[in-house]
């Protein structure tokens, strides 16, 4: 018993414990701001989950992470990123809501004595409640391996409604914000106003095309987005949830027009009398050029059908 307990100790003490990950390189985007691009794909053992992106930005006290990772695994090849390009300690870790792919590596992050995390009350509490149904879907589509060290630590995290500045030394400080539910109910954008930079999370996609899961609300997706598009300068770098860093105007054109347009196409089509069975016949072939449009495009209309109409959206632990 004392032996396992020892050994419990010493894996959380390391943080990880199993096979080395080869993430992409992370990019400088900005001076002092890196980000890790992940897979444009479906979360799978190819890219061990990595599909969203991970940023860390070096302050004069120290580095703030933007999302914790998919697993411990990946948190840990992460960190050993950082360490290449800066010898100064992970103080802050911020996660973009309550998917696996954000939130799943914190337990990481605590074992390596981070103390300050970030998380929206909606997407904390979400989390919570949905921990091992999140864990084992997570598992079971990238790997029990390098999943199952992952521990539940909402209980480590600050949680906001109101919007809070985390002061990083040098005169910087980082803005937490929400501007409302997006992609998923609770949402959080990280704004550096002295950089000129901000990181929507999953509120902004470019390149990717949007899927929509149960507990997504597009109608207040869009409404959100727009009150961060007013909120943000025109010329603001952004560094959305998916896809590589891009401009305002960019992930405005691959989401919320994208959005409009899906939504503006099912009210006519039930106007006009149509069924759920009806909306593979929206064209969205403007569209096609997106990965994973195909697995996604008539499940995205189906879903804006079911909320106008008050159909079944379903569950999903994502």
């Amino acid at each position: 018993m004392n032996y396992a307990a020892e050994v419990e100790k010493a894996e959380r003490s390391a943080g990880y414990i199993g096979k080395k990950l080869t993430l992409p390189a992370p990019q400088q985007v900005a001076p002092n701001v890196y980000t890790v691009v992940g897979s444009m794909i479906w979360h799978n053992p190819s890219n061990f989950g990595l599909n969203n992106n991970l940023t860390f930005m070096i302050f004069k006290d120290g580095v703030f992470v933007f999302n914790a990772g998919p697993n411990p695994a990946v948190a840990h090849a992460f960190h050993q990123q950082i360490k290449q390009v800066t010898d100064k300690p992970v103080k802050w870790v911020a996660v973009e809501n309550s998917q696996g792919h954000a939130y799943l590596g914190a337990s990481y992050w605590v074992d390596q004595g981070v103390k300050n995390f970030y998380s929206h009350s909606v997407a904390n509490e979400d989390f919570h409640k949905g921990f091992k149904f999140i864990k084992k879907s997570w598992a079971d589509r990238v790997g029990h391996e390098i999943t199952q060290t992952a521990r539940d630590v909402s209980d480590k995290f600050t949680i906001f409604d109101q919007p809070l500045s985390i002061d990083v030394g040098g005169n910087e400080t980082v803005q937490i914000m929400n501007f409302g539910p997006g992609h998923t109910p609770g949402s959080i954008v990280v704004y550096v106003p002295s950089r000129n930079l901000v990181l929507p999370g999953d509120l902004a996609y470019n390149e990717r095309m949007l899927a929509l899961f149960s507990y997504t609300n597009t109608f207040a997706w869009a409404e959100s987005f727009k009150a961060f598009k007013h909120a943000m300068p025109e010329d603001v770098l952004v560094i959305p949830g998916h896809g590589q860093p891009t401009t305002l105007a960019k992930v405005t054109t691959d989401t919320l027009d994208y959005l409009e347009f899906l939504q503006k196409e099912v009210q006519q089509m039930i106007k006009n009398g149509g069924s759920e069975a009806d909306v593979n016949k929206i064209d969205q072939s403007a569209y096609r050029h997106r990965p994973v449009y195909e697995q996604t495009y008539v499940q995205n209309a189906a879903h804006i059908y079911k909320e106008i109409t008050g159909g079944d959206l379903g569950q999903s632990f994502e």
